[in-house]
């Protein structure tokens, strides 16, 4: 652990902590709590579900953009500071989503939310990176999930509610708010932990730094595994809407309760990693979580092909490796931002822009395979887990005997 924090002491780590995981929940926020709502939009605008869908897309895309945007801003500038003007951006965008008249609109202010949205996702990181190694970065992550994590277990089932009482610009107003909550929160608790005489001397020299660390194979290897997980996960919020409740018939207030059970998995073995980690190291963890990844993929493919165990089929499975994320995020992460510190900005910028270009693809793949029921997003996620396998084996997998 670095110096910073080991004076902070107790109190001011859970402090950090609880500012960093609000913070980095309004990513899953604004995705997870708008799920609910996809059927209803879609009838409200008069479109067929791919367009509906593709508003998650150009959220994610979004989030691409601004992630390589905001990671040479905060080598030059700092963190606090870009962090709060995006969160502004975040919270402008939400109010004008639950504005907007046409499908057109709305992803286009899904898209300039995402913009805003993405600096916590980048900084965050960089402020962890910035105080910790890469073991205590793993537990710290992990330990973020516990935070950061009732988002998505809340969000679907708030969703649900402000649909069922009020509708789905109640949505957005709320995440705007959030927003507003959580500048507030920077602006009074988070210190500054990027020092002036480690910073960028340019942007432009920031923006060169992208080069080194992407041609790294110490940043490919665990990269390749973190954005590959992540592309299951992201055919799942594409897909789980329309399969939940369209084609198996879950009522869409209930919705949040089989997505908040699969969110708590994943909060369950992410608080299990930070025991892991420390006895097995971060590479070794990592590993555990592709194998669980790949062979519950394997399993939903099977039984969407097959249809055998009706919903339940899908939902275990979906469940198995939505939980394997929680050993594969932030082990992923650790190792990928280790050996850059001084670029932890720019790394972090190209983890996360990675991430969501991945899950673009993701999430267009699964609209794009016009097959009824759960086959688009069982295919996509067993691509996707056979990427994070076959990368793991091949790039990351500790020598035998090492952690």
């Amino acid at each position: 652990m670095r110096e910073g924090v080991t004076r902070a002491g107790e109190g001011g780590l859970l402090r950090l902590t609880l500012v960093l995981g609000a913070v980095m929940a309004t990513g899953p926020l604004a995705i997870d709590m708008y799920l609910p709502a996809l059927p209803t939009i879609q009838a409200e605008f008069r479109v067929d579900a791919p367009r509906v869908q593709h508003t998650l897309s150009a959220y994610l895309f979004g989030l691409a953009i601004g992630q390589l945007l905001f990671g040479p801003v905060a080598d030059r500038y700092g963190r606090k500071r870009p962090l709060e003007l995006g969160l502004a951006l975040f919270a402008l965008a939400g109010a004008g989503c639950a504005l907007a008249t046409s499908i057109e609109s709305f992803a286009a202010l899904r898209f300039a939310q995402a913009l805003g949205g993405a600096s916590g996702m980048v900084l965050i990181r960089a402020v962890i990176r910035d105080r910790f190694d890469a073991l205590q970065s793993a537990r710290v992550l992990s330990l973020m999930v516990l935070v950061m994590g009732v988002a998505p277990i809340l969000a679907p089932l708030a969703g649900g509610y402000l649909m069922l009482h009020g509708s789905w610009h109640w949505i957005f107003w709320f995440l705007g708010g959030f927003a507003v909550l959580c500048i507030a929160a920077v602006a009074l608790f988070l210190e500054e932990t990027h020092a002036p005489e480690r910073r960028a001397p340019s942007l432009l020299h920031a923006l060169a730094g992208f080069g080194p660390v992407a041609r790294d194979p110490r940043f490919i290897g665990p990269v390749l595994v973190f954005v590959s997980a992540f592309g299951c996960f992201f055919a799942y919020l594409a897909a789980a809407p329309f399969v939940f409740i369209e084609h198996f018939g879950v009522p869409a207030h209930q919705f949040g309760w089989y997505f908040g059970a699969n969110a708590l998995g994943f909060i369950t073995v992410s608080q299990l990693n930070r025991k892991l980690v420390t006895r097995f190291g971060p590479r070794r963890v990592l590993g555990w979580g592709v194998r669980l990844l790949a062979g519950a993929a394997g399993v939903l493919l099977l039984c969407a092909l097959t249809r055998f165990g009706g919903f339940l089929g899908v939902f275990l499975p979906i469940f198995c490796f939505i939980a394997s994320v929680g050993l594969i995020a932030s082990n992923a992460t650790a190792v990928a931002m280790e050996p850059f510190g001084a670029r932890a900005g720019g790394a972090s910028s190209l983890l996360g822009a990675s991430q969501s270009l991945f899950g673009v693809g993701a999430s267009a793949l699964v609209g794009a395979i016009h097959v009824p029921g759960p086959m688009p997003m069982a295919i996509v996620v067993a691509v996707c887990a056979a990427i994070a396998l076959a990368a793991y084996t091949t790039l990351v997998r500790p020598p035998p005997g090492s952690a």
